[in-house]
């Protein structure tokens, strides 16, 4: 109906990039039950917990290599980290391309997705994708939760075919299931990608200036590709 809709890209990529390394590193460092062991006195009671893994030289598939995925690639060079990706096209950046997920899952050690939603991604990553990224394989999640079939994710988690979950996002938000909330193996936060004072306020001035270029000229800063020609009086 030529309604312009506009949006705030490029200003939360690095902040939601900075989310997808948390809970990565959270992961392989198995930080949360660190934490709580330091936290409750278990560490002087029991003493310490079995080691965790290193971070540094692995290799990650990004699923969905757009703004987000390159700054999330961006993020993860200090740690001399191979990149893989996966997306609808190749694209001329230097890392491995796949066209098919499970494919780049077999050859990673983790996968971050950061693909949007939608009935063409939904439960993109399968039981199958988590079978190939096998029992020391990390899972990241800071696209969108309908991405991840998340009864499948379940499964495999508690029966150890996948080792490890960092999740920012749900199926059912704020609702999330609690056999995932009672898994140890599950890094989780509320959908907190973009999150921060900082960024917040950069969207929040980008949605402003939409709507102020908007007023003046009849054009948006940042319309969404699907209505980029919309017209508007």
């Amino acid at each position: 109906r030529d309604i312009p809709v506009g949006h705030t890209p490029s200003v939360l990529d690095e902040e939601v990039a900075t989310t997808a390394l948390l809970l990565l590193l959270a992961c392989f460092r198995n930080f949360e039950a660190q934490t709580a062991q330091a936290r409750t006195g278990a560490w002087a009671r029991d003493g310490s917990l079995p080691l965790a893994r290193t971070a540094d030289g692995r290799t990650i598939g990004i699923l969905g290599l757009g703004r987000i995925g390159k700054a999330i690639a961006r993020k993860l060079a200090p740690f001399n980290t191979r990149i893989l990706y996966c997306g609808r096209t190749r694209q001329d950046v230097g890392f491995d391309y796949y066209d098919d997920p499970v494919a780049m899952a077999r050859g990673a050690d983790a996968l971050v997705s950061i693909v949007p939603g939608g009935d063409a991604t939904r439960h993109l990553v399968d039981a199958d994708v988590m079978k190939a990224l096998g029992p020391e394989g990390v899972l990241v999640n800071v696209g969108r939760g309908s991405t991840v079939d998340e009864t499948a994710l379940i499964t495999a988690l508690s029966t150890g075919k996948l080792g490890f979950a960092g999740l920012d996002v749900f199926e059912d938000e704020p609702h999330i299931p609690k056999p995932l909330r009672a898994l140890p193996n599950v890094i989780l936060t509320p959908h907190i990608g973009s999150a921060t004072v900082e960024t917040r306020r950069a969207m929040g001035d980008l949605a402003i200036d939409n709507l102020v270029h908007h007023a003046q000229t009849g054009k948006m800063l940042t319309p969404v590709p699907e209505c980029a020609t919309a017209k508007s009086d």
